[in-house]
């Protein structure tokens, strides 16, 4: 590890510098590389693996394993294409554990290479706790700022259930540790990162059920997104029980049981494995936030203001921990909205974003914008476009013809409001549509422009020229 840079001793025996930040995931590294830039002196705390959630447990790994899982999906399908693979494919778990483990390492790595050859920053590897409101402890030395940005992200929420101390279960970092593919996986959580694995290991070969408590999956979704996805996951053989009430676990000889209590089917769902995808939580409960005078949500989220300045106007909040969007790319644009603000005067607010996101299933989903739900809400008077992927040429020639493009528009001004693309390519497709929300783009404007044939993208201008009332 590099050299520390000089730093002024303070009255306490601490050290003083221009700005502290806590946690390396993606808001951290960039805003300390960004700061240091600048010429300020700034400490770098982490406690466990730089990268944070995205590098070691979220995007970076499963988006390794769901590439296996597609691999496996696709040699089944192989005669599909005229290509005659041979035997029947076998995942081999360890290996595509390994692969994922190698992808992980290297991203992981970097970051810590990255922090620990920043000019003007020193690298601290421990447990940060507020002692006042402009001082941390670190391993029994005092670190003093004018500044302090917390990046501490989150981790899976252990949901209370009725017999779930007797039985061993997995949450979305343990499951991806599994050396052998389960018999038969119970994904209880019917959203975003349930679904993924849910998908991903009935492909690696295992049977797989999902138990959800709402009405439907991916709840906050409109109803014919969540229709679609339920269908293309039947399709492929994972069983769904929706509408689960009082839940309750149990071991078995042979494995456990989940209580579902559904009208429809059996009262328990048997399985070898469990795997709880009910949400997450923040790591803020063990940070001394109190002696900061930092107010936390019912939920623990770190409250802040529309620049992420929490209740002491010497801290600033980022990333998951803030509760203001959960992702890689809200975190990042945390980092953005700060370093602008600190450095420009530039005025840069959260509350700006408008909310775009994917769900990595295969097909994908990508999303902008407002939903129908939200759309009727606002009492917006609205038009709604849809195409199924089976009239998409792209998603023909692949032979993945699942889902549809829909995209609504404000009546009155044209504007894009938002759009459902659930289809092949559809989490790159979106993005176009993205910069069309963002400037307000009237839809007939939008429809000028030339796409690439062939191409999923191509078809959004033609989604929009047979509109209906919403």
């Amino acid at each position: 590890m590099r050299s520390r840079p000089a730093l002024k001793k303070v009255h306490d025996g601490g050290l003083d510098f221009d700005a502290v930040i806590v946690g390396t995931g993606q808001a951290g590294p960039a805003l300390a590389a960004r700061l240091s830039g600048a010429g300020m002196k700034v400490a770098v705390v982490e406690r466990g693996r730089f990268g944070g959630t995205c590098v070691n447990d979220g995007c970076t790994p499963t988006k390794a394993m769901v590439a296996s899982a597609y691999v496996a999906h696709m040699a089944r399908r192989a005669r599909e294409y005229g290509v005659l693979a041979g035997a029947k494919p076998r995942v081999d778990l360890k290996r595509v554990r390994a692969r994922k483990d190698a992808i992980v390492r290297s991203s992981r790595n970097g970051v810590r290479k990255w922090m620990e050859g920043l000019k003007n920053a020193t690298v601290y590897r421990g447990h940060a706790r507020f002692s006042a409101g402009d001082a941390l402890s670190v391993n029994g030395e005092t670190l003093r700022a004018e500044r302090i940005f917390l990046d501490v992200g989150g981790r899976p929420l252990v949901p209370k259930m009725a017999g779930l101390e007797s039985v061993p279960f997995l949450t979305s970092e343990t499951v991806m540790d599994l050396a052998r593919v389960p018999e038969h996986l119970v994904v209880v959580g019917g959203s975003y990162v349930g679904l993924e694995f849910a998908q991903m290991f009935r492909r690696f070969g295992a049977r797989v059920t999902v138990v959800e408590m709402g009405a439907r999956l991916v709840g906050r979704e409109d109803e014919d997104v969540s229709q679609a996805v339920q269908e293309f996951l039947e399709t492929e053989g994972i069983d769904v029980r929706v509408g689960a009430e009082c839940l309750s676990a149990k071991k078995t000889a042979k494995g456990l049981t989940i209580g579902v209590d559904c009208r429809k089917g059996a009262p328990r769902v048997r399985g070898s494995h469990l795997l709880l995808a009910v949400g997450r939580l923040p790591n803020t409960d063990d940070l001394g936030l109190q002696a900061a005078g930092i107010a936390i949500d019912q939920r623990g989220y770190i409250e802040v203001d529309e620049q992420l300045r929490t209740s002491n106007p010497r801290v600033w909040a980022l990333g998951d921990c803030n509760g203001k969007g959960a992702f890689t790319h809200t975190a990042y644009n945390d980092y953005e909205i700060v370093a602008d603000n600190l450095l420009s005067s530039a005025g840069r607010k959260h509350t700006d974003r408008i909310p775009v996101y994917a769900l990595y299933t295969d097909p994908p989903l990508g999303r902008v914008g407002m939903s129908e739900a939200e759309i009727k809400k606002a009492g917006i008077k609205a038009l709604v476009g849809k195409r199924p992927m089976s009239r998409v040429a792209r998603a023909v020639e692949k032979g993945e013809t699942q889902g549809f493009l829909k995209i609504h528009v404000e009546d009155g001004s044209k504007r894009i409001l938002g759009a459902a693309l659930l289809g092949t390519g559809a989490d790159e497709a979106v993005h176009s549509l993205i910069d069309a929300v963002y400037a307000k783009t009237p839809y007939t404007e939008f429809q000028r422009r030339v796409r690439i044939h062939p191409n999923v993208s191509e078809l959004l201008p033609t989604v929009l020229e047979d509109l209906t009332p919403l």
